[in-house]
């Protein structure tokens, strides 16, 4: 049962079912799948490119809105009254009514402009002495603080020269005190004639308001809208806990920052923290470097290609069901055909030669069933030759085996004569290429010696040659030492000039010291002459001071030469003495040098002498080896006869051999004929009805 199932399984028939079921699931859903994606893809390009031009629109408001702030800051700058007042209120001479008057003043322009904008939350001018927390405020809004955060938001504005700042959404406003979020914009309304009166100018604009001007742009069922600086924090969103923190999806400066010539694209794939996929759109600011970004998950848009999935999935379902009905047809019209005639031949295969096929078509299987047939015939008919063939074979192969043995014999007496003779002829061989080993051995070790001592002679000749050389740089060396020497005694008898002259300059200077203390006195003298003589010495006063300056220049300029004069004559000694102990040194690496030229002129002495042996020793081995080359020829005569009788002994031992193995060889095929001869016969007797009618069809076989 195990065989036909597995038989079954690997027909041609299943195989052409496998095929054709699963390439048309294969198509069917290659095709689906192509469509689902196609779709989708196209989808989210068209919510792109709308969502692009509908955040572009949104971006554009919002900077319509920002340089609206921009320009009423700017209005309020060169506002000539509004300084006036600024100016007023700071002034310490004012009095009491005027500052009062002058403080309404601002009070009402601020509070008009705020109540003429439902989206501001107020406008506040701070003063820029921060000490002294001087403000002006519409009404409605509460105090300041000055904490560590709204110092460095101050900061900022200074920094900004006078340029409007906007600050991200706070969700208590600027000062951290509110009940509201607010966008503000700050400014420093800067007056360079009246520091005092500088003031920073803060316009804080309810989320709510920007909340109410984004509500019409919307991406998907789920999107989000943010407002990102340049560093990519969000200074804009709905919910509290996103604000100043660095937003996870986000473009990349390069797509906010296109190179000249790149096409701005306006929208990208990313995944969120969860890792779900996010369509986003952005478009920068012209305001603050800042970033409008939106986005949702693409899931929102892809929804209705969703469907394309289960039509798919009812087309496979489809596809699967025409697949089994063709390939239940491809089975009942090719399968069972090949089956019943596979079923034939192994029953052919187990030696029933009368099996034969009833197909009736003309097709391809009808003309496979006829040949059938013919084969199974034509079998039969060899069947019945090839068995009288194997009886005469069979009767030939004995005669054979019994030549073979006798032929075989006599091969293998002749092969054991043959090998004695080699045996000893290699022998012999071995002796005499033994011996001549040794010659060209002894002739090796010559050669060697020989050119041991040529290496030995040429070094020989090196070390004289050194050695002369050597002499002459000591005889050299020795002349340059003595001038060394001459030239360390000269330097001593300068040494000695110099500490003379250094002697003379410091009793050139002593007077030159006493006549700049004399001129001091006398500076001085006359400076309490001139006092004493009142406005008619004042001229004499003027003189006097500048004869001391130049006194004290001068006593300056002789006390750094005096200095300077006495390092030189220390600089002298220090030489002289190192002179005086390099003298003796010298004198004595003379004597060595005269020692080691005399060394020298030993030494090229002995390897004279050494030369002369080595002479000696390589004629010697010459004459060895003119004996050791008439030894070698004479060894050589002998190997050659030796080798000689040795190959006619080995070619006629190998012929023996050969003539063993094709004995052997002879006898081991007349015994494998005498086998396939009884097996050639064996196999006939297993098949059945070669007396028979080859025609006949069993019932069982015809169905």
């Amino acid at each position: 049962m195990k065989r036909q199932r597995s038989l079954h399984l690997q027909s041609v028939g299943v195989k052409l079912f496998v095929i054709l079921f699963s390439t048309i699931l294969l198509l069917s859903s290659v095709l689906g799948l192509t469509s689902y994606y196609a779709a989708k893809g196209i989808i989210t390009d068209e919510v792109a490119a709308a969502s692009s031009q509908a955040i572009v629109q949104a971006a554009d408001k919002l900077d319509f809105l920002f340089v609206e702030y921009e320009a009423l800051s700017r209005q309020f700058a060169v506002d000539q009254a509004l300084k006036a007042d600024l100016e007023a209120v700071n002034d310490p001479g004012i009095g009491i009514v005027a500052k009062v008057a002058a403080e309404g003043r601002i009070n009402s322009k601020l509070d008009a402009v705020k109540s003429s904008d439902d989206r501001l939350l107020g406008i506040r001018l701070v003063s820029r002495s921060l000490a002294e927390v001087e403000s002006y405020k519409t009404s409605g809004i509460t105090g300041i603080r000055t904490d560590e955060g709204i110092l460095a938001r101050f900061k900022q504005i200074d920094e900004a020269k006078g340029n409007p700042v906007w600050f991200p959404v706070r969700p208590t406003g600027f000062f951290d005190t509110y009940s509201e979020a607010s966008l503000t914009m700050g400014r420093l309304l800067r007056n360079m004639q009246n520091p005092q009166a500088e003031y920073y100018m803060l316009i804080e604009i309810k989320r709510s308001s920007l909340n109410d001007m984004l509500a019409n742009l919307r991406i998907g069922e789920d999107g989000e809208l943010r407002i990102l600086d340049a560093d990519r924090e969000v200074v804009y969103a709905k919910d509290d806990a996103q604000l100043e923190q660095t937003s996870f999806i986000k473009p990349s400066r390069a797509e906010v920052e296109p190179q000249p010539g790149q096409e701005l694209d306006r929208s990208f794939m990313a995944d969120d923290e969860a890792g779900t996929e996010q369509l986003a759109v952005y478009q920068p600011l012209t305001t603050g470097g800042w970033t409008l970004l939106g986005y949702a998950p693409v899931s929102d848009f892809t929804k209705s290609a969703e469907r394309l999935l289960y039509i798919t999935l009812l087309v496979v379902l489809a596809a699967a069901l025409i697949a089994l009905l063709i390939g239940y047809v491809l089975v009942r019209l090719i399968g069972r055909p090949l089956g019943k005639l596979a079923r034939l031949m192994e029953e052919g295969e187990q030696g029933n030669l009368n099996v034969r096929t009833n197909f009736k078509g003309r097709d391809e299987i009808g003309r496979l069933g006829h040949s059938f047939n013919q084969m199974m015939e034509q079998i039969s008919r060899l069947a019945g030759q090839s068995g009288a063939s194997a009886t005469e074979v069979l009767a030939t192969s004995e005669q054979l085996v019994h030549a073979s043995a006798t032929i075989s014999d006599h091969a293998r007496e002749l092969a054991v004569a043959t090998d004695e003779i080699a045996q000893g002829a290699a022998s012999l061989a071995a002796e005499a290429e033994s011996s001549n080993h040794d010659v060209e051995l002894m002739g090796g070790k010559m050669h060697e010696v020989d050119q041991i001592n040529r290496v030995m002679d040429a070094a020989a000749e090196k070390v004289i040659a050194v050695s002369e050389q050597g002499a002459a740089l000591m005889k050299t060396l020795v002349a340059q030492s003595e001038s060394t020497v001459e030239m360390m005694r000269l330097i001593e008898e300068n040494s000695a000039k110099l500490q003379e002259s250094t002697h003379l300059i410091r009793n050139i200077l002593a007077p030159m010291i006493a006549m700049n203390k004399q001129t001091n006195i006398l500076a001085l003298n006359a400076s309490i002459e001139a006092v004493r003589a009142g406005a008619a010495g004042r001229g004499f006063i003027v003189i006097a001071d500048e004869i001391r300056a130049l006194a004290g220049q001068s006593s300056q300029s002789i006390a750094s030469v005096s200095q300077i004069t006495e390092e030189i004559g220390r600089s002298i000694e220090d030489t002289v003495k190192v002179v005086g102990e390099a003298v003796p040194l010298f004198s004595e690496q003379i004597g060595s040098v005269r020692e080691s030229s005399q060394i020298f002129a030993a030494v090229r002495k002995e390897m004279e002498d050494f030369i002369e042996y080595l002479g000696q020793s390589s004629a010697a081995v010459s004459e060895l080896t003119v004996f050791q080359a008439r030894l070698g020829e004479s060894m050589g005569s002998v190997r050659s006869v030796v080798q000689q009788t040795s190959a006619s002994t080995e070619e006629v031992a190998a012929m023996s051999s050969r003539q063993l193995t094709v004995s052997g060889e002879l006898v081991a095929l007349s015994k494998q004929l005498e086998e396939l001869a009884e097996s050639l016969k064996q196999s006939l007797i297993s098949f059945h009805g070669q007396a028979e009618n080859p025609q006949a069809d069993s019932p069982e076989q015809m169905q």
